[in-house]
Order: structure tokens, then sequence, then C-alpha cells
């Protein structure tokens, strides 16, 4: 998407090849969108470069602990056996590329000579700057993250490459490198940058969003499912991660896509060129339904093989130390039958963004509304809501509202009710209600999650008798500010906090 440096590019190209690196932190398990960056690398040793993997687990310890200590040595392994596996799924030479491990040379005394030089000549401003798109974002940030930019620009010096090459969400460490580098009298590199493809709910593709992306060793029946909820709506050509896949993966790797669907609405078409395929789908001549569908077949082709390679029971003991299940602990402790139930967290609620498309009165009875609720998902959810006394019906047309989407479905008065619309209450009397609002700009099927609790997959569904969106909504207040709460941690979508218009010190239901 970007080159900062081309003409030292050139300057290198007319001597000798490049020598490029690119590095990965060992965090949440790899996902589809790195197929991005692999098919960028088979095009590197196409072309002849030399091309460095770096396996950053230092980096992943540094960026807000999301590879604990103990855990860093299995999913380094674990990166390095699933990267390697998704090379050969796309046909790259690994005899033609150099693997390396951060801590094979990070922990040695020159670099951590040069760490503490390096830290003493930048600020602190420029080092928070510099890793705001790619270090994770808390309220009370920890030193570690502050010098993760530092460590990423002094690998390109101690792994001795010409560029380095990453995610255009890595530009502000690249030009932080650019800037510092020479400081300690290192030479500047050249940076090239890949797209972000969009997740499946329309933002960024993330390990610690769940609904957002597709593991490589997820089944093909999550395959379905996940695809099947994506936001794809018809003609929207914008956020779109599915055809964002299509453009920036399986164009590249393949040369064409080929639209699979029934004779009667015209049959398989291939598409050699994606800008025909994206006007097709904007003039709704290609349905999201049958793009869901042809994306599924072909990011199985590329998925068997990586899951075949895993389905030995070596690779899968890997796997299942390095992403321990929480949910599933040992005998004796939380999580068995003879002892207290799994914990109770936030991140087992699925919240999410919905749109409001239309609004009935409930046939059999006066006090509830009948909402058509758009959450993402191929069709709109229905949703039966005690609200007609508190907000007209004007008011929630096509409004965007916050809806609790994993309760076992239930029939109010003989309508069944996909959802709860979650709304902040007063306290006193007259009772008043306001649904809880998204931050504007949010799209349908959004992620809502609770500040800190970002990571873990919401219960498919949650079991009425265990309770646990009772026992979790008991702390659920909005701030005296307004924002939604759970125990004083805030709300939030990618684009900000969720909050309600006026029912400051409400309780939430």
């Amino acid at each position: 998407q970007e080159v900062l440096g081309e003409d030292k590019l050139m300057a290198i190209l007319k001597e000798r090849e490049l020598k490029i690196y690119w590095g990965t932190a060992t965090t949440g398990k790899p996902h589809v969108a790195y197929f991005v960056p692999m098919s960028k690398i088979a095009d590197f040793l196409k072309a002849g470069c030399e091309v460095t993997i770096l396996f950053a687990d230092l980096h992943a310890y540094l960026d807000n602990m999301k590879a604990p200590w103990e855990l860093l040595e299995l999913r380094t392994r674990y990166y390095e056996h699933v990267i390697k596996a998704m090379l050969e799924s796309i046909g790259v030479p690994l005899e033609k590329l150099k693997f390396v491990r951060g801590t094979d040379y990070q922990l040695s005394k020159e670099y951590t000579l040069d760490v503490y030089r390096l830290s003493s000549v930048v600020t602190q401003h420029d080092a928070k700057k510099a890793g705001a798109e790619v270090v994770k974002q808390v309220e009370h940030p920890l030193l570690s993250g502050l010098l993760y930019p530092g460590l990423q620009a002094l690998d390109e010096e101690y792994l001795k490459v010409d560029a380095q090459f990453g995610g255009v969400d890595q530009r502000k460490i690249f030009t932080f490198a650019e800037k510092y580098l020479p400081s300690l009298g290192y030479a500047k590199r050249v940076h090239l940058m890949n797209p972000m493809v969009p997740g499946l709910t329309g933002s960024k593709m993330s390990s610690s969003e769940e609904d957002s992306k597709i593991d490589l060793l997820d089944r093909k029946e999550d395959v379905k499912k996940k695809l099947k909820k994506a936001f794809c709506e018809p003609g929207n050509v914008e956020n779109n991660g599915v055809l964002s896949f299509i453009k920036h993966v399986l164009f590249p790797l393949k040369s064409e896509f080929v639209v699979l669907r029934e004779e009667k609405w015209g049959g398989n078409k291939t598409y050699t060129a994606y800008e025909a395929l994206e006007k097709d789908f904007a003039e709704q001549v290609v349905h999201p339904g049958d793009l869901k569908n042809s994306v599924e077949v072909a990011l199985n082709k590329l998925l068997d093989p990586i899951r075949e390679k895993f389905n030995n029971p070596e690779l899968k003991k890997l796997s299942s130390a390095a992403y321990p299940n929480p949910s599933k602990a040992k005998p004796g402790e939380k999580g068995t039958k003879n002892s207290e139930p799994e914990e109770v967290i936030p991140s087992r609620l699925d919240i999410r963004v919905g749109k409001v498309i239309s609004v009935e009165k409930h046939p059999d009875a006066d006090s509830l509304y009948v909402e058509k609720i758009d959450v993402g998902e191929a069709e709109p959810r229905t949703v039966v809501s005690g609200l007609v006394q508190f907000v007209p019906k004007e008011q929630l047309q096509d409004r965007l509202v916050v809806l609790l989407c994993n309760l076992k479905p239930q029939k109010m008065r003989g309508v069944e009710s996909q959802g709860m619309v979650l709304c902040a209450s007063s306290v006193g009397e007259p009772r008043q209600v306001e649904p809880l609002d998204p931050p504007g700009g949010c799209c349908a099927g959004e992620r809502v999650y609770v500040e800190g609790y970002e990571g873990g997959e919401p219960d498919e569904e949650l079991k009425p008798k265990k309770k646990v969106f009772e026992k979790l909504q008991a702390d659920f207040r909005v701030s005296e500010d307004c924002v939604a709460q759970w125990k004083q941690r805030n709300f939030l979508t990618k684009l900000g906090r969720v909050s309600c218009k006026s029912l400051k010190g409400g309780t939430i239901s």
C-alpha cells in the first residue's frame, strides 16, 4: 500500500538483491488476514529478495503481557509451525527463508545496551505515539508498551536488513525507526506496508476480537458460521471484510475469483479483475450470500493443508498448551462438576451494535414493541422490547442500539425474541428509560466489549440456569458522565465509549 524510502530501495537494487524482514509478535493465534503478508512474502522471494521472518516473542510479552512469560516458548513454537504451514499452503519454498526468534539476540549485552541508549534519546511522547496503532492502549499503560517501538527499530540493525515489511498499521513505528536509528549511528531503513484487511465485523481483523476473524484452524462449520454472520451489506463495498479478503488474498494468489451460484441466478461467473467484481457487487449484480459461499469454498482450500498438518497428536497438544482454554480447568479447580462454575466475566457476553430496521407494536401486548434489528448477520433479528411507554416509535426507527445477542431465544406473548436491547434506567421515580448509544459511525454487527476484556470468545448461548448475564448485570451502571460501565470499566467499541443521553448514575438492563 505504501513505501517509505523508494529512492534508497532503487539504489540498492542496482547493486544487489534486497534484504528484508517481516516480524510477528507471538500473541493471539494467527488468522486468515495473515495470508496478506504471506502472499507478499511469496512475491519478495520470486523477486530474489533475501527474506527473514522474525518471531517477536519478547515483543509479545511487552505488549501489555498479551503472551504470559510461561507461555512464550509454546506460542513461539505454535507460530513457527502455523506460519510455515501457511507458506506451504500457498506454495512458498521454505528453504529460501530464514527464521529467527527475538530472544535469540534481544537478550544479548549489545542489544540491551542499545535499548538503554535509545531510551536516553527517545521522548515518552514519541514512544507512545509510535505504538498507538499496534500496542494495546489502556487507561494506565505499562512502561513495557513504551519500549516496544524501540525494540522494533533496533531489530532492523540487528537483523542486518535493508528494509522492514509490515502492515500499514505499523507506519508510526516505521517513521519512529527512521527518526531514531541514525541517532545511534545506524542507517535508516526502507519500509514497505501492506493494507489491513477489515475484519468480518467491519473493523480491523484482530486476534483479540473473536467475531472479527477466522482462525487458521477453524473447522469448516466454524468458517461457515462466521462468514454467515459477517458484515456484508448488499451494494456496500466500504469496510467489507469479505470483499477485502478476495481483493488482498484470493486474487493475488489465484489471479481470478469464481462466484458460485445457481443457474437460475445466472450460474457461476469467473472474474479475472477485482474491480469488475467490486462493480458488480456495488450494483447488486452479485448477492452477499453468493459472495460468502464462494469465499467459504476458496478459503477452505487454503486452510485444508494447514488443518491437516495440525491434525497430528503432537501439534494438537502444542496448540492446546499454547492457548489453554480457561473454562476447561483441571480437576479440583474452577470449571469442574464438583466445584464452583467457570469465571463469570464480561467477554462471555455477545454484545453487538445493532441498527433498528423496523418497529411495530406487539399484536397481543400494548407495552411491547417488536423490532427487526440488523446485527451484521444474513438476516435481521426479531427482538421484543418493553419500551412502548418510554421511547416513542419514531425515536427507535433507524437508530443504532446495543444488543445482547447470546441469550436463549424466548417467546414473549407469542413472538420469539432473539436478543435484548440494553437500556439505561433511572434509579428513582418516575422511571425513565433510554436505549444505550454506540459511538457514531459504528457498523451493525460491531462487537461491544468491556474495557480490559477485549479478548475471549462469547458463550455460544448463555444457559439460563447459570445466570451469567444476571450476575454481570448486577454491576452494570451509568457513570456521572453518562458512560455505560461494568465495575467502573467502560463499555467500548473500536470507535469509543458506549453511553446514554442523560441518566447519570442509572442502572443498565
